[in-house]
């Protein structure tokens, strides 16, 4: 397995402006908690943590690039962009259609622009699929899409925010077979988005099992991770609401595996568990308790990866998009 093409060092990073809870996003999004506070005071404690976790990044040895999000229109999820942008080791961008209308201005080709003109990466086509908004279809990046970069295959659960046409268009796009299936929470909901109980590194996958509906799309699924020949991680309902799903492996110094999660996602996984995960790597828990309660989103939901070639070495693949 090549698992140098399953993670990256360097990660897009939004510093929110005007963080807060998104009245819009809560319906499908279960993981939103009531929170206390002015929105001065959540705002604030959001750029606290959000600066945080950054220099922690840096300090392992990855390579978070950070953009300033702009004060309007108003965007309370900005610090969340892995959900409009993928990227990809042959040059292309893919820029993904939202379902919230308040999400949408969070797309930004000036950040796309800006990769090329100051951080000397190279972007070749630029695919934006947000015309589907009008129609009511969405594809959330890597949100909606667990991507196995290695296998080339892509999981995904079905939700409002994960339509199954444009998921095969997306796949037929960049060469990946696709693994769609229905998911529940405890009260019986789809869960908004797949990277809330999946995430896969380069020698595991963390999955709740527990989350996926029907014992025969249960036992497909966790039979295909397995086939790849990595270490399966099963987690729990509650740990999945914990956000200990929602994990992201990147590079650090030398190019060693790093395990990014939140230390609420930490603290939910047992020692056996946490155990399983350093086999693979170093942990790097952060605290973002604001960002995860207000916002309904960890880590990986903070982290876009940038994939996208270098002059100066970065090798290419062949013509599929990874």
């Amino acid at each position: 397995m090549n698992g140098t093409r399953q993670t990256t060092r360097d990660l897009l990073m939004v510093r929110p402006a005007r963080f807060g809870p998104n009245e819009q996003t809560a319906a499908s999004n279960a993981f939103q908690q009531r929170t206390e506070g002015s929105p001065a005071s959540l705002k604030g404690a959001a750029l606290a943590e959000f600066d945080a976790m950054v220099g922690s990044l840096r300090e392992a040895g990855a390579r978070p690039i950070v953009f300033d999000d702009t004060a309007e229109p108003v965007k309370p999820d900005a610090v969340f962009p892995n959900n409009w942008i993928t990227t990809h080791r042959n040059g292309d961008v893919f820029l993904f259609p939202l379902e919230a209308a308040n999400r949408r201005p969070e797309r930004r080709t000036d950040i796309v622009e800006t990769l090329v003109a100051e951080h000397g990466f190279t972007v070749g086509r630029v695919t934006d699929l947000s015309a589907h908004e009008r129609h009511g279809r969405f594809l959330e990046g890597t949100g909606s899409m667990v991507l196995d970069r290695v296998d080339r295959v892509i999981y995904a659960a079905r939700s409002t925010r994960t339509d199954p046409e444009l998921l095969q268009d997306f796949a037929d796009q960049t060469g990946y077979e696709t693994c769609l299936f229905e998911s529940r929470d405890d009260d019986g909901r789809p869960i908004y988005h797949t990277n809330v109980m999946l995430a896969i590194g380069r020698q595991f996958a963390v999955v709740c099992g527990a989350a996926i509906a029907g014992s025969r799309q249960r036992e497909t699924v966790m039979q295909r991770l397995a086939g790849t020949g990595r270490r399966i991680i099963d987690i729990t309902m509650a740990q999945m609401s914990a956000f200990a799903g929602n994990l992201l492996e990147v590079r650090g110094h030398a190019d060693e595996p790093v395990t990014v999660l939140s230390r609420t996602a930490h603290d939910a996984l047992t020692n056996e568990q946490r155990t399983l995960l350093q086999q693979s790597g170093t942990l790097l828990p952060v605290s973002i308790a604001t960002i995860e309660r207000a916002g309904g989103g960890s880590v990986r939901c903070m982290l876009a990866e940038i994939f996208l070639p270098k002059p100066n070495g970065i090798e290419r693949d062949d013509g599929h998009a990874d």
